[in-house]
């Protein structure tokens, strides 16, 4: 019922118009920003005073010490942790709506993912230190880790401080699919307007300036996840898999579009070849690290969506192709 009311509210914030629902995002992620500045201050005092659970290196390794570090199992945790950091590419989709051109997207792109990944690294960290629940408890209950951080902070810190982390995650994500639903939104649009997809998805509310039906569509999809997941113990792990080897196929090709619109095509004149072709390299390299140790699950639905969207666009070009010809003759 709350999974659903939130995807409710949330489209509605999207539908009546994308500064309204900037307003809101905004005000929900200072909100949260407290919230965090709280648990870190009270993380702290608990590890001053009592000191930490586990080893202080044992965030970064199994056994407590930089000898036990893993790289295969960071990457399958990457796998994972990936949907947090999910988002910050979401403001690419705004560019049209943006004053101060491409520039100042790109800029807030890699602002919003610095951020991120700071706070994200600091909450983690902190609480792996105050986590009473070892690895392998964890791993012989999926029902526990959605709520493993939830509960390290009740067990160390206090019930009043679970509670208000819990609600605060909550509202959180909630909200975070503003930015979200609203990013596929204009995906759609703009494959739609690209003649990807049908036509009837490419239309704007005259008032609002949002394409109200791709929003919706979005939305429908998103509820019919989320609910099928909250209803699951193991619904996160699943999700997250399946959403995050999307994002992380999409990364690499995007990698790969660097690479051949600036290098191999030269749209842009002669390549900076450390900015166009090496760093694209780097980033899809470790993209695929990450999908190789990703769930078999994940894989197979990853390799599945991919290989339709590739017919969809051979099948389309096709089309174009012989379209072409006919106009010729």
């Amino acid at each position: 019922m709350w999974t659903a009311l939130a995807v409710v509210v949330t489209t509605g914030l999207n539908m009546y118009g994308v500064r309204a629902a900037a307003r809101v995002g905004f005000a929900v992620l200072a909100m949260e920003i407290v919230v965090l500045l709280v648990f870190v201050v009270a993380a702290v005092v608990v590890l001053a005073q009592d000191g930490a659970r586990r080893g202080w290196l044992s965030p970064l390794s199994a056994d407590g010490s930089l000898g036990g570090f893993s790289l295969a199992a960071a990457l399958g945790a990457v796998s994972v942790a990936v949907l947090s950091y999910l988002g910050f590419d979401a403001i690419a989709s705004f560019a049209e709506e943006v004053t101060g051109g491409s520039a100042k997207v790109a800029r807030a792109v890699l602002c919003c993912l610095a951020l991120a990944g700071f706070l994200f690294v600091a909450q983690t960290y902190l609480a792996a230190l105050l986590q009473p629940v070892t690895a392998a408890e964890l791993a012989a209950a999926p029902g526990k880790r959605g709520t493993a951080f939830y509960d390290a902070v009740d067990a160390s810190v206090g019930t009043w401080l679970g509670d208000l982390v819990a609600v605060s995650k909550a509202v959180g994500a909630a909200f975070a699919a503003l930015a979200g639903q609203a990013a596929a939104g204009r995906l759609l649009f703009a494959m739609t307007r690209e003649r990807r997809l049908p036509r009837v998805l490419a239309n704007v509310d005259a008032a609002s300036g949002v394409p109200r039906l791709a929003l919706g569509l979005a939305a429908v999809v998103t509820l019919m996840a989320a609910v099928w997941a909250s209803r699951r113990d193991d619904g996160l792990d699943h999700l997250v898999s399946v959403v995050d080897i999307g994002a992380l196929t999409a990364f690499v090709l995007l990698h790969a579009s660097v690479v051949s619109w600036f290098a191999v095509r030269r749209m842009e004149g002669l390549p900076v070849w450390w900015r166009h072709v090496l760093l694209p390299v780097l980033g899809a390299a470790v993209a695929v690290a990450v999908i190789v140790e990703a769930s078999g699950t994940a894989q197979v639905v990853g390799a599945a969506w991919l290989g339709v969207g590739l017919v969809v666009v051979a099948v389309q070009r096709g089309r174009r192709t012989g379209h072409g010809v006919s106009a010729d003759g």
